[in-house]
């Protein structure tokens, strides 16, 4: 091609206008180029359009008289070329991610033309934003947040971050921090607070002792020795995020930032303010803090609130629903004073308040206004339909509304995969009527880079990245839940051609249902109290779960089964079981675990040089391992139960018999999982876990049993509730 036509094709594909060429020429796409979710959806196009023999023509527009918001419609015409018609622009980059999937798959002889709208209107992702040593999120007491400070200033890390979130369409980022502001705004009334450049805290300044409440997270000792990770005046730190806002909006993504209200970290002393002291004085700066907030960023879409830990019942003499009417209201109502035509949202969580307490307060709040709840608590790998929002819904309507905060702390480590569980859980989300949207999200790791692998690309992949199956699962069902699995094997199929799809998929699903499995049975319903990885709590509250704790254990709330004692003195009585029982969890954990390694066993030959086809079947090697060391534990504490009611020493054999097992299946828990991790690791909520050395306490699982004395536990004690009066 000479330089006059390569010079057309630029023009041409830049959005200046349509050129048609031979088939063996790149895509010719129509579209406005200066339309940056357009763009976007084009370089998608033209890149998967690079392989095809025979490209086809593709316009991209926006249609708002034909389509609501986010919808879109596939139209071809009989000459085979494709017409995408988007409701907004969002919908438009949706529909033309579509085309550019279906490009890549060999399915776009296979589009409808029915038209698209999203199933959820706003898919969020949670984020525990570890900004500064001296601005520190709830999960900065980590080592993967401590790997991320620089990457939160990274122009390059939010590139590649919000692209993955569109493709995955996901339109919503909440970011979480216990106080931002000296980070992110010029306050004029409190000049010494607002921070120049990046700070991070020496290792050994975080540990396993500090507090639940996010107290302590900064003190003035950590500055001794600390590292600038970047150079930065506060006037850059305010051009990068605006930059960061204007990049998500690029991308169809409301932006929301969460604070937790009343800490007070680099800005203590200054200015007369005091945490100890909750003035008039500290009002007024978390009111203007607030305002400049919302000044200083034109595309910010709202802020989330949180009257919880830190605040008590009051602050000074301020009931505190009304100290956060007075700060964050009224700065939210002084900003909009400029701009009274500004839809800025307030999403007030329900964590540790009260319906009528937030209503009173906040009635004349002067825009949109959400709740939020935590759905499932800190556990979405559980149940699909999670039971704890129920005592809520009478009170929701479309006028007052929640999101759901969707709490992944049970998976950190592992890539996970099964479209039934998140299909089955997102269409049993509450309707539109009830609930505003979701954001999902750990509080116990940072999804920035990933931070514990042996073998770490340069940079560091995205944690979204590397478990971009799950991401794509959560974030492509929740917008079509409709989607099948046999849409899904296509896409493993492209990503992984070494191996067959459907045994791949069929063994990920059955790796990814032992932590749903074992959680049902076994439950801590916040992330200090159960993480499934470990078969650990935090050790102020009981560290590692011995044998005598799965005796003792309590079950998912309205998951259906039974727990240990339940079952024991069910069949002591006679009675019949009215729910699962521990030998059939255990069943089914073994079930889903030899699923799992058959599949492992068969794709690891074809697997070749790909590294990320082995590291999926380590992840699902170290899930099965998991697996068969709680079904072996389970059958274990429920022979020991027995043992303990009526003094057959052939249980207590049994008991031994299982657990030495279950030490077994621990030990190829630890081998598979440090083939591919580091250790040891900690993690805000839990403190540290070593895998590898946690083979001490399964280990002593077996003594436990062999010196058991019959009669120590009681009777099981009644249900539960599901859960306290909107107290998520």
């Amino acid at each position: 091609m000479n330089s006059f036509l390569r010079a057309l094709v630029v023009v041409a594909l830049s959005g200046g206008f349509t050129l048609s060429l031979p088939a063996a020429a790149p895509t010719t796409l129509t579209y406005d180029g200066n339309i940056p979710a357009l763009e976007f959806a084009a370089g998608e196009i033209r890149q998967a359009a690079a392989a095809s023999p025979a490209p086809p023509v593709i316009t991209l527009e926006i249609a708002p008289a034909r389509l609501d918001p986010q919808s879109y419609q596939i139209e071809r015409a009989t000459n085979g070329a494709v017409v995408v018609r988007g409701g907004d622009a969002a919908g438009a980059m949706y529909g033309g991610l579509e085309v550019a999937e279906a490009i890549r798959l060999g399915t776009l002889e296979a589009l409808t033309s029915e038209p698209r709208q999203p199933f959820i209107a706003r898919r969020g992702i949670k984020f525990n934003i570890p900004l500064d040593l001296r601005t520190p999120s709830y999960s900065d007491n980590s080592d993967a947040a401590q790997a991320n400070i620089p990457e939160m200033w990274s122009r390059d890390f939010w590139r590649e971050f919000l692209d993955e979130m569109a493709r995955h369409r996901f339109n919503v980022l909440s970011l979480w921090n216990l106080n931002p502001f000296p980070s992110l705004v010029k306050v004029p009334e409190y000049p010494d607070v607002a921070l120049n450049d990046v700070l991070r805290g020496r290792r050994d300044c975080f540990d396993e002792t500090f507090p639940f409440s996010g107290e302590r997270m900064f003190r003035p000792e950590f500055l001794d020795g600390a590292e600038v990770v970047r150079r930065m005046t506060i006037e850059e730190k305010i051009a990068f995020w605006r930059e960061v806002l204007q990049m998500a909006a690029d991308r169809g993504i409301e932006v929301y930032w969460f604070t937790w209200n009343t800490f007070l970290f680099s800005e203590e002393g200054k200015h007369g303010l005091r945490r100890a002291k909750p003035d008039e004085n500290l009002v007024r700066y978390f009111r203007a803090s607030v305002r400049e907030l919302v000044r200083t960023y034109p595309l910010l879409a709202g802020v989330g609130i949180t009257a919880g830990e830190h605040m008590g019942q009051k602050l000074g003499d301020l009931d505190k629903e009304e100290w956060l009417w007075q700060t964050y209201g009224e700065g939210v109502r002084d900003a909009l004073k400029e701009q009274p035509d500004r839809p800025f949202r307030l999403i007030h969580r329900f964590h540790m308040t009260g319906l009528d307490r937030v209503m009173q307060r906040w009635k004349d709040y002067p825009g949109p206004f959400d709740f939020s709840y935590k759905y499932a608590v800190a556990h979405m790998y559980g149940m699909t339909n999670p039971p704890f929002i129920k005592p809520l819904l009478p009170e929701l309507s479309p006028a007052r509304r929640s999101w759901l905060t969707v709490r992944n702390d049970d998976i950190y480590s592992f890539r996970w995969g099964d479209p039934a569980f998140a299909r089955d859980f997102i269409t049993a989300m509450p309707g539109p009527d009830k609930v505003a949207g979701f954001y999902m999200g750990p509080d116990g790791y940072c999804w920035g880079r990933e931070a514990m692998g042996l073998e770490p690309e340069t940079p560091r992949q995205l944690v979204m990245r590397k478990q971009w199956f799950s991401f794509l699962l959560w974030g492509r069902l929740s917008y079509d839940p409709t989607l099948s699995d046999e849409f899904f094997r296509r896409i493993l199929a492209a990503r992984f051609p070494e191996v067959r799809a459907e045994q791949l998929l069929a063994g990920w699903s059955a790796a990814s249902r032992v932590i749903p499995e074992v959680t049902r049975f076994f439950w801590g319903n916040i992330d200090l109290r159960w993480f499934p990885e470990a078969c650990l709590s935090h050790p102020r509250h009981q560290g590692f779960y011995t044998v005598r704790h799965f005796v003792e254990g309590e079950g998912m709330p309205e998951s259906g089964t039974l727990t240990i004692r339940e079952w024991r003195e069910r069949l002591e009585a006679g009675r019949p079981m009215d729910g699962l029982t521990p030998p059939e969890v255990a069943a089914r954990l073994r079930e889903h675990a030899t699923a799992a390694l058959r599949g492992v066993a068969e794709l690891r030959p074809r697997q070749g040089a790909n590294k990320e086809l082995r590291h999926t079947l380590g992840d699902m090697e170290a899930f099965a391992f998991l697996g068969l060391y709680y079904a072996a534990k389970i059958e274990g504490a429920s022979e020991l139960a027995l043992f303990d009611a009526n003094r057959q020493a052939a249980h207590q054999v049994k008991a031994v018999r299982h657990l030495e097992a279950a030490l077994g299946h621990w030990r190829d828990y630890a081998s598979a999982y440090t083939r591919q991790y580091r250790q040891p690791l900690l993690y805000n909520r839990v403190g540290v876990v070593d895998i590898p050395k946690l083979a001490e306490q399964v280990a002593n699982d077996i003594h436990i049993a062999r010196d058991w004395q019959p009669g120590r536990i009681g009777k099981a004690p009644p249900r539960p509730p599901s859960g306290s009066k909107f107290g998520q």
